[in-house]
């Protein structure tokens, strides 16, 4: 069955393109606008023409599919806040360190680090005017001050922050990351600065969240272990807030981690499970709408108390249309019902087209239902039991083609274990969710005897421990594993490649995997040929130096951390993974780096390298504070760019940034611009 004969599928694929077009390219509203309304005429026109035509022609289908394109374009522009006039950016003063008196209400809770206490907030009010849009809420933790509750609404006088950008080449972009979400500044405060207004519960996320609260206080009275209650918020109610390091890491290096996120699987099984305890209702009349109707109630009230996430989102609009269609007697095809899912998201959510989870989750399930029928094929065992786990082995093995080229991309990380994992959770799944689910609802009633909840307890404690022991298996887990978008490409093209030769053996299906091992191939040399051979790079490390030379696959590296620190830093692996790098090496520090025919001297006030005056450097990097008279320097050696790296005292950094403007030198802190880097 070829997948592109239905046209909800195409459909989507047109949505998506027009999704993408609207974000990497800026399209005004009226313009989008105008191409929608002319393209929308034509096709009315191109329909009443093919109506009295005995032969079709394309161009009805090919003015539906610009028509979906352009759709895709204008849902980006109108889910676009920062674009309306009552968006809090269109009211705030340009200047930076303004003080706003701004009002906001607690819109979710996020995951705390260190030193703050993270939310995402609504902003409702900025001096005095009427706004809408998101922020993110840095709180300074104070372990005598209660948590800020979903909902509460605050005032306080503040400036709005930027996010930040990455620093160093390859490293996370958290700012990029919450542009997606539609977040565009912070604010960092203590929350003694914070005036509350109101505590009371208003929408939707604020109800959620009081169900989630009133649900962990009744478990908390039955003395779960914090481990064992955060593994049942990740897998019952959708919240990974309370996860531990060391628990999250065990999952993730056995190749787990999807049992923490309420995804397909999740909801296919509460899904039969409800179907099983409702199938009652059947036997009345219009049983069966009843039915339905009070399974998506419950499908969607679930998505809403686990926090709407993509991959729950994915999953309960899919399982939602499959409810449907089996209520309305149509038979449905899996191709189709993942192609609505998407369209009816995206329509909605269009930038949930970048979410990782997203994207893992549409891949998971997609190879899935196109692989796994082969696996199965292979060997079909007589034995319930042992066909229950060949069947998890072969979805286990489905899912990880889909999703290992996405996986290999975003983290670089490949679980060798997956297998293991998989064979020894999954089966089990349903027991560990039926059995959870009823533990909760006696809990939220008052009803649960101790010995039952002892007995989840006991049951979360052994698949932690079993997740922690496979995540100590090493040698099965593969780090540090460059891989570019080219590599995903290729990969996926193999991979669909030989699906279709599996499928049916034919000269046609030879050709497009002699094609897709060409196209890796290309990836290869492309990736090799583009990446910079020579460069010299001025890492930002706060209080510290750090210089790499990078000369064809060797990375020398110079620093004057210790040895805990090095390691724990992943500035150097970010770049030598993404720069696919094989050899590091350390280097000692050089006063003098000559790289062909420019120069950069390294200022260390403790050896006054700085009188050196036999030649002019292009480069001048300033290091360690040293006690210089930034004038005299520049009048003896003529530096044509002057570096500062985070190793300085930032009032240093100012005055040198402030002679430096005055004399009209190229200057470049670290601190603020990050790491430098210079190609020879």
């Amino acid at each position: 069955m070829k997948i592109f004969n239905f046209t909800i599928i195409k459909l989507t694929i047109c949505l998506v393109l027009g999704i993408l077009i609207g974000y990497f390219f800026f399209i005004p509203l009226p313009t989008v606008l105008c191409f929608l309304l002319a393209v929308l005429l034509l096709l009315v026109i191109a329909y009443f023409v093919a109506r009295k035509q005995f032969f079709k022609t394309i161009w009805f289908g090919l003015l539906a599919f610009m028509l979906m394109t352009i759709v895709g374009v204008l849902t980006v522009n109108i889910h676009n806040e920062k674009s309306f006039d009552k968006h809090y950016t269109q009211h705030i003063l340009n200047e930076k360190e303004t003080t706003n008196t701004i009002t906001f209400r607690i819109r979710e809770v996020l995951k705390p680090n260190a030193y703050y206490d993270k939310y995402v907030i609504d902003i409702l009010q900025v001096n005095a005017q009427q706004t809408i849009g998101k922020s993110l809420l840095n709180i300074k933790k104070d372990s005598l001050q209660l948590a800020l509750r979903v909902d509460a609404v605050f005032s306080t006088k503040s400036s709005f922050e930027d996010l930040g950008y990455p620093l160093n080449p390859y490293q996370f972009d958290y700012q990029n990351y919450l542009e997606k979400k539609y977040i565009y500044h912070q604010l960092s405060l203590k929350q003694s600065e914070l005036f509350p207004i109101s505590n009371d519960t208003h929408t939707l996320f604020g109800y959620a969240n009081s169900i989630r609260e009133s649900i962990n206080l009744k478990l908390k009275r039955y003395h779960f272990k914090p481990d064992e209650l955060a593994v049942i918020n990740a897998l019952f109610l959708g919240q990974r807030q309370d996860l531990s390091k060391e628990v999250y890491n065990d999952y993730k290096n056995a190749g787990a981690i999807h049992i923490l996120a309420i995804s397909g699987l999740h909801i296919g099984i509460i899904l039969i499970l409800l179907s099983w305890v409702f199938k009652p209702i059947e036997r009345l009349k219009h049983g069966k709408l009843l039915k339905t109707i009070l399974l998506l109630f419950l499908l969607w009230n679930f998505a809403v108390i686990a926090g709407l996430s993509a991959s729950v989102t994915r999953a309960v609009t899919m399982f939602s249309i499959v409810t449907i269609a089996a209520n309305l007697k149509r038979p449905t095809n899996i191709y189709n019902t993942l192609a609505i899912s998407v369209f009816l998201i995206l329509l909605f959510k269009p930038l949930f087209i970048f979410d990782v989870g997203f994207q893992l989750s549409y891949m998971a399930v997609f190879a899935i239902v196109t692989i796994d029928p082969i696996l199965y094929k292979l060997w079909q065992p007589q034995n319930k039991l042992v066909d229950i786990y060949w069947h998890t082995i072969t979805v286990s093995i489905a899912a990880q083609f889909g999703i290992a080229p996405l996986l290999l991309y975003y983290f670089h990380q490949f679980a060798g274990l997956f297998l293991l994992s998989n064979i020894i959770i999954i089966p089990l799944l349903a027991i560990i969710l039926g059995f959870g689910i009823v533990i909760i609802l006696m809990a939220s009633l008052n009803l649960l005897p101790q010995f039952l909840a002892d007995i989840l307890g006991l049951i979360i404690s052994s698949m932690n421990y079993v997740m922690n022991y496979i995540s100590k298996q090493e040698v099965f887990i593969f780090n540090d594993i460059p891989f570019n978008i080219w590599y995903v490409l290729a990969s996926y093209l193999l991979i669909i490649s030989l699906i279709k030769t599996f499928k049916k053996w034919n000269y046609a299906n030879l050709k497009w995997i002699l094609f897709a091992i060409i196209s890796i191939q290309c990836a290869f040399i492309y990736t090799n040929y583009s990446k910079s051979s020579n460069e010299l790079i001025v890492f930002h490390k706060s209080r510290f130096s750090m210089i790499g030379n990078t000369n064809k696959n060797t990375l020398k590296i110079t620093h004057d951390l210790d040895s805990l620190s090095i390691l724990k830093n992943s500035t150097i692996k970010n770049y030598t993974v993404g720069n696919f790098i094989n050899t590091i090496e350390n280097a000692e520090l050089q006063s003098v780096y000559v790289l062909k025919n420019k120069k950069i001297l390294l200022v260390v006030d403790s050896l006054n390298t700085y009188n050196i005056k036999s030649f002019e450097p292009d480069y001048l990097l300033l290091r360690q504070s040293p006690k210089i008279n930034i004038n005299r320097l520049i009048d003896s050696i003529h530096p044509k760019y002057i570096i500062a790296d985070g190793s300085n005292y930032k009032s240093y950094v100012l005055q040198w940034k402030n002679i430096c403007k005055k004399r009209k030198l190229p200057f470049h802190d670290t601190h603020e611009k990050g790491a430098f880097v210079i190609k020879y």
